[in-house]
C-alpha cells in the first residue's frame, strides 16, 4: 500500500516516463532524454528546467539502485526519505555512477570529482589547400611551377612567444593555471573550461605588438610546386609542415595541392591511356592507308589495314600517358571514322557508280546478331 506521502511529490516513474517495470537500460536511457532536456546549461535562467532536471537526477538516483527502489515501490517516497518503514535509504548517499550518464552527452561539463584538464597552449598549426589548375600536357608530363598564397608564421618579433618582453605566458589568475573554474550544481561537481586562458591555464600578460599576443602573422609566400608525370584530375600533392603555423610554438600543419586539369581539344583520357577519333575517306578505309597524326609528344604514323570498318580501334602502344610514380606508359587508342561525302563531282559520281554495280550486294534484312556473326567471319 502506498504512503500519503507521495501526494506531495511528483512519482518517481511518471518524472522519467517509464512504466514501473522499466529494466535498468530503460532507466537510464529516460534519464538521458530528461538531462539533457532540462540540464541548467542548455536552460540558463529557466528555474522550471532547473527543477525538472534536479526531478530526473532524484528519481534516477532512486530507481537506478536496486534497494532504494524495492523500498520505494513498497512504501513509496517514505521508503527513502529516512523516515518510513523503509528507512536507511538517504535519498542521494548511494553510489550510482552519474559520471556514466552524462560522459557521452556532455564531455568535459560534468566531472564527478576528476583531475583537472588543462590544455596546452602549443597547437598544431591547421592543413591548407591550394587549387593549381594546369593544362593537359602538364598533367601527363609534368611541370615545376611557382604559387603564392597566405598562411599563418610564427612571429619573428617575438619569436613565437606572444609577449613583448619574451617572457610568455603567465599563471592565469582567474584558473590558477587550472585551465578550468570549477562549481557545485547541486550534487554536481561542475567545471567549465576558462574563458580568460581558453583552458591553457596561462595568458600573455604583456602583448607583442606586431603579432598581438597571437604568436603568429599571416604573411604571403611563394613556393615551388612539383607536379610528376601521369598526374590525374583532384590529385593531391602533399608537402608537410608547408601549412599555418602551430599557436605558442606548435608544429605547422600540412599544405595540399589540388590539381584540376584543362580538357584537351581532341584527346581524351582514361587511366593511362589516351583516346582520340579520326577521320578516314571511304578508299582509305577499303585499300588502307599510312596517316599521319600530331600526338601528345609529337607526330606519329597510323598504318590502315584493308578492309577497316568505321569505328575500328587502332592501338599505338607506349604513347599514351607516363604511369605516375612508375616507368612505362599507357597506349594511344586512335578510333577511325569512315566519313561520307554529302556532295561529289559528277566525275566522282561515276565513279562511285561504276563500283556500286561491280559490288551488287542483296540487301535482305537479317538478324543483328548474324551481321555481327559476319563481321567477324570477313575481319
Amino acid at each position: 500500500m502506498r504512503s500519503q506521502t507521495d501526494v506531495s511529490k511528483a512519482d518517481y516513474y511518471e518524472v522519467l516516463g517509464v512504466s514501473r517495470d522499466a529494466s535498468d537500460q530503460e532507466l537510464k536511457s529516460a534519464y538521458r532524454k530528461q538531462a539533457m532536456k532540462y540540464h541548467p546549461d542548455r536552460n540558463p535562467g529557466d528555474h522550471t528546467a532547473e527543477e525538472k532536471f534536479k526531478e530526473a537526477s532524484e528519481a534516477y538516483q532512486v530507481l537506478s539502485d536496486s534497494d532504494k527502489r524495492a523500498a520505494y515501490d513498497r512504501y513509496g517516497h517514505a521508503g527513502v526519505s529516512g523516515g518510513g518503514p523503509g528507512a536507511g535509504f538517504s535519498g542521494f548517499s548511494g553510489s550510482v555512477d552519474l559520471g556514466d550518464i552524462f560522459g557521452d552527452l556532455f564531455g568535459e561539463m560534468f566531472s564527478m570529482g576528476g583531475g583537472q584538464q588543462r590544455q596546452s597552449r602549443q597547437r598544431r598549426g591547421d592543413d591548407l589547400r591550394f587549387d593549381l589548375a594546369i593544362d593537359f600536357g602538364s598533367a601527363i608530363f609534368g611541370k615545376e611551377t611557382e604559387v603564392k598564397l597566405r598562411r599563418y608564421e610564427s612571429c619573428t618579433t617575438c619569436k613565437g612567444s606572444g609577449s613583448a618582453s619574451g617572457r610568455g605566458p603567465s599563471t592565469c589568475p582567474q584558473c590558477q593555471g587550472r585551465g578550468q573554474i570549477r562549481y557545485q550544481q547541486g550534487f554536481f561537481s561542475v567545471a567549465r573550461t576558462c574563458t580568460a586562458c581558453g583552458g591553457a591555464g596561462a595568458i600573455v600578460t604583456d602583448p607583442c605588438q606586431t603579432c598581438r599576443g597571437e604568436t603568429r602573422v599571416t604573411k604571403e609566400i611563394k613556393l615551388n610546386v612539383k607536379v610528376p608525370p601521369g598526374v590525374e584530375e583532384g590529385t593531391r600533392i602533399r608537402y608537410g609542415g608547408e601549412g599555418d603555423a602551430g599557436r605558442s610554438g606548435g608544429p605547422s600543419g600540412d599544405l595540399y595541392i589540388v590539381l584540376s586539369i584543362h580538357p584537351h581539344d581532341f584527346f581524351e583520357r582514361s587511366g593511362s591511356d589516351l583516346h582520340c577519333v579520326i577521320p578516314i575517306s571511304f578508299p582509305q578505309a577499303v585499300l588502307g592507308a599510312e596517316i599521319e597524326i600530331e600526338g601528345i609528344d609529337g607526330k606519329l604514323t597510323i598504318k590502315i589495314p584493308e578492309g577497316t570498318p568505321s569505328g575500328k580501334e587502332l592501338r599505338v602502344r607506349g604513347r599514351g600517358v607516363p604511369h605516375l610514380n612508375d616507368k612505362g606508359r599507357g597506349d594511344l587508342v586512335v578510333q577511325v571514322i569512315v566519313q561520307i561525302p554529302k556532295k561529289l563531282t559528277r566525275a566522282q559520281r561515276d565513279l562511285v557508280a561504276q563500283l556500286s554495280e561491280s559490288m551488287a550486294v542483296d540487301n535482305k534484312p537479317t538478324s543483328p546478331g548474324l551481321l555481327d556473326k559476319m563481321k567477324d567471319l570477313f575481319s
